[in-house]
């Protein structure tokens, strides 16, 4: 599993601070994210580009409506004594906090506060400059020209050059790479000769001078630019020990990272907190408040929140929720409805479910309503696209809603061949029909449990749950191919592209058609908005039907947060990255 793609939905605190797919994968990508190499491009772009300008629709959906603090006597004291650092909850990172090589989206929690991509996004998904200052495409969309801003700093205070984009673009080329980077599937002209040793250097990529780079592309790519405008790796540091086909070393150079970001690492310590200071060479100017943390809390985190131990925390916005965080008085509550959506991950590798009417059994079977919206006093939406509401992609036309329906789950496993038991589980060639679900342990899944069971049994199903209070386990299970269903939500999204990453990157191991990758290459290979929501509704129409994984909810979430911090706000692409240098503490 590619773990910078996937993310608990259930223990996922902080997701919000994603960048986008996370920061290995398109900076990731990420569960937020992000999201999480800073996401694949949104078809707008500037400085030069020929692209549609158009901005996503809907994007009004996203944005967040805040609630003062209605007393701040009632500030915990733990609270009040911290004069210059902000603490935050993070459900426990690896600590491989490099870009293109993190093994979780919590550990692009991390890296998004210790590097800045050379393009990031606004509000509206609009490719802005962040360590480049502009950027040029050519007519045939093939050439990209970054324009860096002059005097940039590693954290280490070394300079950032051309030179470093372009180590970073190579080495992410490397036979020896095996991380999320969607970089390589840009076909950089000469990565692929590069990458089997045939060349010493990739022809596309031209270092034009110290503040100007250049890469041509073999053919056209509509996330070409914030794949290309991701994290910057410093040449000097962590291209000293390079040799082409040996990257193992860079594993041991992720305690001690150079990163360009608002925040430098100060100590990370597994299982309690990681500690951030501020970072004097931040392009921007050094952030306003001198130390960050990052408190390791697993599940529940009320406590946390009620006691000052922390300075935010992610809640799903039930009015129960909203209710409890306005009597506590001392916190300001953002409300939001983040660019991601959840799913059930299918093992494709198990017989049964190699089947699509099985898989549309149990869509059809699973009582989603209850479990994702009811419980939660309506606080999500049912999700059946890989898209969230908020993104220009989004469709439901043509779009089955796979309403609770036990008597068409009946009839479709009737029709694959599952016949009832003696004991009343449905059975095929001497196998019983049985669901092994892999949860993550909170509220929200005893709630999945307990209606899982009863929808299941109702059809013929052997539900056999498995709980994890440690993300790091599940997704060891995971990776071993023992299940048949899990759950997990993405990071933040940008483009329609990043929502379909995990079908075409080898996350749904066993999901093959030509059909689907035939139409993500399209969606792609054009820059036009229009025949992209054209191509991607198409997309959404067949992977309705297939149910490689099958969709579950979008949430709705609120932020809870001292409210001595000023200068917070939210983005449905960036989450709360963009603004997190300028937060103070009055």
């Amino acid at each position: 599993m590619k773990k910078g793609v996937a993310l608990l939905s259930t223990v996922l605190i902080i997701g919000s601070l994603l960048l986008s797919a996370c920061s290995d994968k398109s900076g990731s990508t990420p569960a937020g994210n992000a999201p999480a190499d800073n996401a694949p491009a949104a078809p707008a772009a500037a400085n030069g580009s020929n692209a549609s300008t158009e901005e996503p629709a809907d994007a009004a959906q996203g944005t967040a409506s805040t609630i003062q603090a209605s007393d701040m006597s009632k500030l915990p004291a733990a609270a009040q004594q911290r004069t210059d650092t902000i603490i935050v909850g993070l459900t426990d990172p690896s600590g491989a906090f490099t870009p293109y090589f993190q093994q979780s989206g919590y550990d692009g929690n991390v890296s998004s506060l210790l590097y800045t991509p050379l393009v990031t996004v606004d509000d509206q998904g609009v490719p802005q400059p962040a360590l480049a200052e502009g950027w040029d495409v050519s007519p045939d969309n093939l050439t990209y020209t970054f324009h860096l801003r002059k005097d940039l700093k590693f954290s280490d205070g070394t300079p950032i050059t051309s030179d470093d984009v372009a180590f970073t673009w190579t080495i992410l080329h490397d036979k020896a790479y095996d991380g999320d980077s969607q970089l390589p599937t840009l076909l950089v002209k000469g990565g692929q000769a590069y990458k089997e040793g045939k060349a010493e250097s990739i022809e596309g990529i031209k270092v034009i001078d110290p503040l100007t780079i250049s890469v041509t592309l073999e053919k056209p790519n509509a996330a070409a630019l914030l794949t290309l405008g991701s994290d910057v790796l410093s040449k000097a540091y962590y291209g000293k020990e390079y040799k082409f086909g040996q990257l193992d070393y860079i594993k041991k150079m992720h305690e001690q990272p150079v990163g360009s970001g608002p925040y430098k690492l100060e100590k990370f310590i597994p299982g309690q907190e990681v500690r951030l200071v501020a970072n004097e060479n931040y392009y921007k100017g050094k952030p306003a408040t001198e130390h960050f943390i990052y408190k390791t809390s697993e599940g529940d985190v009320w406590q946390f929140i009620e006691t000052g131990e922390v300075d935010y925390a992610s809640f799903t916005a039930t009015q129960e929720n909203i209710d409890k965080l306005k009597s506590l008085g001392f916190v300001n509550i953002l409300s939001y409805t983040p660019s991601t959506y959840g799913y059930l991950q299918v093992n494709l590798e198990h017989e049964a479910l190699k089947d699509k009417k099985v898989r549309q059994a149990i869509t059809y079977g699973l009582d989603r309503q209850s479990i994702y919206v009811d419980a939660n006093q309506g606080a999500a939406s049912i999700a059946n696209i890989p898209s969230s509401p908020i993104a220009w992609s989004y469709t439901e036309d043509g779009i089955n809603p796979y309403k609770y329906d036990p008597d068409q789950a009946n009839k479709l496993l009737d029709e694959a061949g599952w016949v009832p038991g003696a004991d009343g589980i449905r059975e095929k060639d001497g196998k019983k029909l049985s669901i092994h679900y892999l949860g993550s342990k909170s509220k929200n899944t005893d709630i999945f449990i307990a209606v899982a069971k009863e929808n299941f049994q109702a059809i013929g199903v052997d539900f056999q749950p498995e709980v994890f209070a440690d993300f790091n386990a599940l997704s060891s299970k995971v990776e071993g191919g023992d299940y048949d269903l899990v759950s997990f939500s993405t990071p933040l999204l940008t483009d329609p592209s990043d929502g379909l990453l995990m079908f075409v990157d080898g996350e749904i191991k066993g999901y093959d058609n030509p059909k689907f990758k035939e139409l993500y290459d399209k969606g792609l290979a054009t820059l036009d908005i229009e025949q992209r929501k054209a191509i991607y509704k198409e997309i959404y129409q067949l992977l309705n039907d297939e149910l490689p994984v099958i969709f579950t909810n979008y949430k709705k979430s609120v932020y809870a947060y001292n409210g001595r911090i000023q200068n917070l706000s939210v983005s449905p692409f960036n989450g709360l990255a963009a603004s997190l240098p300028n937060w103070t503490l009055k």
